[in-house]
């Protein structure tokens, strides 16, 4: 496995968008760079969705003697998602060691090969999947999301909280405005964790037709991409 940059998409509270802007990232750099995503929300996972392989499996190959899953591809992005293991209608219902280990064999048993960068899509929470992220996967760094709603503000900053207590590099955060509303509260934490990009609504975003939003990633794009070539 030889991944230049791993780079973990996160925020305590569910529903801000990190699914979306996981993807997002992936597509806005899939043209010139090898990308990959690991869906670690293992209880809801969605970029088997938003990339429309939901009916398709990994294949299972040998490489140096084991067994391991080929991930899937969708425009030129390689993808691991327990949503392409386990059907929808069976709803994983696992305790934290369970979780752990489910996160941690997608990640292992995955050949990945060469990637320039590779997105984790984490869950909601700072439970048990940050702590084996955290722990198993060297990360590069996280990306916060948020959106500016005072509930979100604020299990956003459990989410640095938690990343800081476990010595993870913070890159800063994304505001994503998921509701066309005016007068929504600032959002500010602090001067160590600056606004990467701001995603202004977009009905194409809230359609899932996310190929036709790369408009409004320009910002996050050049920002990735000196990531990657740091």
């Amino acid at each position: 496995m030889n991944i230049k940059k791993i780079i973990a998409i996160a925020s305590a509270k569910g529903g801000v968008g990190k699914s979306s802007i996981t993807a997002l990232a992936a597509l806005s750099l899939s043209k010139d760079y090898k990308v990959g995503i690991l869906d670690a929300d293992v209880y809801g996972p969605n970029q088997h969705i938003l990339f429309e392989i939901e009916n398709s499996k990994p294949e299972i190959i040998s490489k140096n003697s084991k067994k391991c899953f080929k991930p899937l591809t969708s425009y030129g992005i390689e993808i691991a998602s327990m949503g392409s293991i386990i059907d929808d209608d069976k709803a994983a219902i696992w305790r934290g060691p369970m979780l752990s280990g489910a996160i941690k064999q997608l990640m292992t048993t995955t050949d990945w090969g060469h990637l320039d960068i590779l997105f984790i899509d984490m869950p909601p929470g700072t439970g048990d999947a940050y702590l084996t992220v955290c722990s198993e996967i060297p990360l590069d760094g996280v990306i916060l999301v948020s959106t500016p709603n005072v509930l979100a503000i604020g299990d956003t900053f459990k989410s640095i909280s938690t990343f800081n207590k476990l010595d993870i590099p913070i890159l800063g955060y994304i505001k994503n405005t998921t509701l066309p509303i005016k007068n929504t509260p600032e959002i500010n934490f602090g001067p160590d964790i600056p606004e990467i990009t701001s995603i202004p609504f977009d009905e194409n975003i809230y359609n899932m037709s996310l190929n036709k939003s790369l408009n409004l990633t320009a910002d996050l794009k050049i920002f990735l991409e000196k990531l990657i070539n740091e």
